[in-house]
């Protein structure tokens, strides 16, 4: 045999052999495109994930995988879930691995929660740990970071449906959250904090105690020009939320000592916007609190079925309560 022969027997081989992976890169396993959930455990080495990749049927072979990996060379692989299936070509789905296209999750995060019932939604679904979450949430540097001047991230943890991916921190999650926040509340919407004569943290805390009196859209703007007629003549809001916020182990049932209560948060006892917000409010709730409505109502009450009376004066109020509240607990 010849030293040409021989070159070109080994030439031949080593061509087969990239034409073998070239095919191999672009041939899925099969037709099948039902995708699959599956973890790449973080710090797997290359040859592990492989494995676990034709493991779970999407590939089909570790050993070609790596070495196609070996080919490209371009990238590390990320740890996480991802949704892959047989139909994929292999070339794809380590592109998919080396992007880090992870799957994310739907988790909507309901307006109204406080910072407690936030961090009890994202524990019970898997997302954080609670203790971890609710010490973050009074963390100073996050605050600071943030620009925050308050002692807590209560009103600032922006309800909206986020989409996360698996092994998110507990930080992680907070950052998200707040820089929606700051997304939403525009820089015209700061112009009309400064405009009101109130600064951002009273403006969230006032939208916080109108998302927790009303769920009812067209009663936020006369929710709002109550609370603001009353801080304008110094009427003591007499706002119930707050009460409850200031409870420590709330049973569902406010009483006469409730309201008797000298917390920081009683409004009953105490004139002006409690200590800080009571709740995250949603984007009406802080439209509300910067453009109440031009009415003179100071009062309202409520009709049992999700809406309120308003009023102008206490005698008017006083009817309203007899009619709606008194008259409703004595009947029979």
């Amino acid at each position: 045999m010849t030293r040409d022969i021989v070159l070109i027997i080994i030439l031949t081989i080593i061509l087969l052999c990239f034409l073998h992976i070239y095919v191999t890169a672009y041939s899925p396993l099969s037709l099948e495109s039902a995708d699959r959930i599956i973890n790449v455990p973080e710090g797997s080495s290359i040859m592990t994930i492989a494995r676990i990749l034709e493991s779970s049927g999407v590939i089909r072979s570790a050993n070609m995988f790596y070495l196609l990996n070996r080919w490209k060379g371009d990238g590390t692989l990320k740890s996480g879930e991802y949704s892959l299936n047989p139909a994929m070509p292999p070339l794809e789905i380590l592109s998919r691995i080396k992007m880090g296209n992870l799957v994310q999750r739907k988790v909507t995060i309901p307006e109204g929660l406080t910072i407690f019932q936030v961090a009890e939604l994202l524990d019970k679904h898997g997302w954080a740990n609670k203790e971890t979450f609710l010490e973050l949430c009074s963390d100073p540097n996050i605050l600071k970071a943030w620009d925050i001047q308050a002692s807590s991230l209560e009103g600032y943890l922006f309800p909206e449906t986020y989409f996360f991916t698996k092994g998110i921190s507990e930080k992680q999650i907070l950052n998200v959250m707040i820089k929606q926040f700051w997304k939403v509340f525009t820089p015209d919407m700061v112009e009309r904090t400064k405009e009101l004569g109130y600064n951002i943290y009273q403006i969230v805390t006032l939208a916080s105690l109108i998302e927790k009196e009303t769920a009812l859209p067209e009663e936020r703007p006369l929710v709002s020009a109550v609370f603001q007629n009353r801080l304008k003549e110094r009427i003591p809001l007499q706002c119930d939320p707050t009460v409850i916020y200031g409870i420590k182990e709330f049973n569902g049932n406010i009483t006469k000592n409730d309201l008797n209560n000298k917390t920081p948060y009683n409004t009953y006892m105490k004139e002006g916007l409690p200590p800080g917000p009571i709740a995250n409010p949603g984007l009406g709730s802080l439209m509300a609190a910067l453009y109440p409505a031009q009415v003179n109502y100071r009062y309202f009450v409520s009709k049992n079925d999700g809406s309120h009376v308003f009023s102008e004066t206490l005698r008017e109020h006083n009817k309203a309560v007899l009619k709606y509240q008194i008259a409703r607990t004595e009947k029979p």
